[in-house]
């Protein structure tokens, strides 16, 4: 257990939400263009690859793979436990509470823009750096559609979208060379694909949508409109194809080139192609988590027959935590969140720390694992890093590199890390103490809210080396822990981040009295 004296030198020594000295990573000259492969699952859980859990009811032998090739990380964690405030919190290395989405998701493939205007993200820093920059797969971070009224198109307000020009601010406007996405979630509408802006065929049809497979439909997804040839169960090889021929493109130009696949699976609905059916032992989740790793596979498989596979970054790893409710744990004896507590959208383990895999031949010890801490939002620091990119005082600023853990094995720049859940609940995490604002599970399982009783606890306190499935709450043993950790995450929300961590002021909280 960490002695709590420890805790206050390192958060004083932090300057509470102050970072490590970033300068030396300002000033590395370009010397590294490895091509660079992001693919990001959604709801994939800790526990479903097997390389994660020996016990896994599920083959997942192309992630397997990658595991034996590169390094696993057993302590990264989604920006947030829902998937349009990781997507936002990967791509611009900010966390999205910081921006006008304070909790839940965007609802609907209607709603606007979330990425700001004059906002950086990997895509356009690479871009300036001479990468080519693709995003094949779900985007679920808004777009300005164009109506027919004048009016800006909102959920309420979709009837009055004109799908015909070409969308804006969508992945064309924050820097993506070339974008072949769905707007959202595989269960929300409109269910069309775009191609650098502009609907590859029109959503005419009306879709009523369907039920869960646990509750007796064909897989869940929301009724909306829908292009009369868009096929949920091609949505997988779709993106997989358009993928594989990004890089077939690439591999003939010779430019360095940058991939982002924001799959759109093992989320709802789960639609499998025949091949994948029964390949599991659990259910149809199982099954199309399977087919999600089949799709991994090619991917890998376009590098390897290019021979591009040698001067490439390749990450695997999960927009949040799996939607797997103790019902599904007991049926199918599958842990998909593993020893974690809570799923999708909780503020428990299980809502964010997600699987990830990086596999970078000749600078990776293969084979190798990882207890570093860190965050998806913490790709954008660090691939700037490696290319010698200098990070502006208005970019990334909840970003840190670990390239020294991918190079040196080291424990990383990362000592703090905010949690959010669904329903906008914050944790705090520094060393092994984890700090619940607040009672429940703040998202999908019950109780999200739990009202304090008098003299009881107001928030819960983990000690995850000792209790990594949260279970013993703390809260009243620790008040001195309490009181740092709530100083921390206090600090973390309200101080001036863009000067904090890219001025001089490293003790900026210190010096504010906070």
């Amino acid at each position: 257990m960490m002695n709590s004296n420890l805790l206050l030198t390192s958060i004083i020594t932090l300057g509470l939400c102050a970072t490590p000295d970033r300068s030396e990573a300002q000033s590395i000259q370009p010397r590294l263009q490895p091509n660079i492969v992001i693919m990001l699952a959604d709801d994939l859980g800790i526990g479903d690859p097997s390389c994660y859990n020996a016990e896994s009811k599920i083959p997942t032998p192309n992630m397997d793979r990658l595991a034996q090739e590169g390094l696993r990380f057993m302590d990264a964690h989604a920006p947030a436990a829902v998937c349009t405030p990781t997507r936002y919190g990967l791509l611009t290395g900010r966390y999205s509470w910081r921006s006008r989405l304070k909790s839940g998701v965007l609802w609907s493939g209607y709603a606007p823009a979330l990425i700001e205007p004059d906002r950086t993200t990997i895509a356009s820093m690479l871009k300036q750096h001479g990468y080519h920059t693709g995003c094949v797969g779900k985007w679920h971070l808004g777009f300005n559609w164009a109506s027919y009224d004048g009016e800006p198109v909102t959920p309420k307000h979709f009837d009055q979208t004109n799908f015909e020009p070409t969308v804006e601010r969508g992945p064309n406007s924050v820097g993506f060379d070339h974008s072949t996405i769905i707007p959202a979630s595989l269960d929300m509408p409109p269910y069309v694909w775009l191609e650098n802006g502009r609907a590859i065929e029109l959503p005419t049809v009306y879709d009523p949508g369907s039920k869960r497979v646990w509750s007796g439909g064909d897989g869940f997804w929301r009724e909306g409109l829908r292009s009369p040839s868009f096929k949920f169960n091609e949505v997988l090889p779709t993106i997989t194809e358009k993928s594989v021929a990004y890089i077939n493109a690439r591999a003939k130009d010779g430019k360095p080139f940058f991939l982002y696949v924001p799959l759109a699976s093992p989320h709802t609905p789960w639609v499998l192609n025949e091949p994948f059916r029964e390949k599991s032992g659990a259910g149809v989740y199982g099954d199309f988590v399977h087919e999600t790793d089949q799709a991994i596979g090619q991917i890998l498989k376009a590098l390897d027959r290019h021979g591009l596979a040698e001067n490439t970054l390749v990450i695997v790893t999960s927009d949040n935590g799996s939607h797997w409710p103790i019902a599904q744990i007991e049926k199918y004896d599958h842990r998909a969140n593993y020893i974690y507590r809570g799923q999708k959208a909780d503020i428990y383990e299980g809502g964010h720390r997600v699987p990830m895999i990086v596999r970078w031949p000749g600078k990776i010890e293969p084979g190798a694992q990882t207890n570093a801490l860190v965050g998806l939002n913490d790709f954008y620091a660090t691939i700037a890093e490696i290319i010698g990119a200098t990070i502006g005082t208005h970019e990334a600023e909840d970003s840190f590199s670990f390239l020294s853990v991918l190079q040196q094995g080291g424990s990383g720049t990362r000592k703090t890390i905010v949690h959010h859940s669904i329903n906008g609940t914050f944790a705090v995490r520094e060393g092994n103490w984890k700090l619940i604002e607040g009672l429940g599970s703040g998202g999908f399982t019950s109780p999200a809210r739990v009202e304090p009783e008098e003299g009881g606890p107001k928030g819960q306190l983990f000690n995850l080396l000792d209790d990594p499935g949260e279970q013993v709450n703390l809260y009243l043993e620790h008040p001195e822990i309490v009181e740092q950790l709530t100083t921390l995450l206090n600090c973390s929300r309200n101080e001036d981040r863009t000067h904090t961590l890219h001025g001089d002021n490293k003790t900026a909280c210190v010096g504010n009295g906070r």
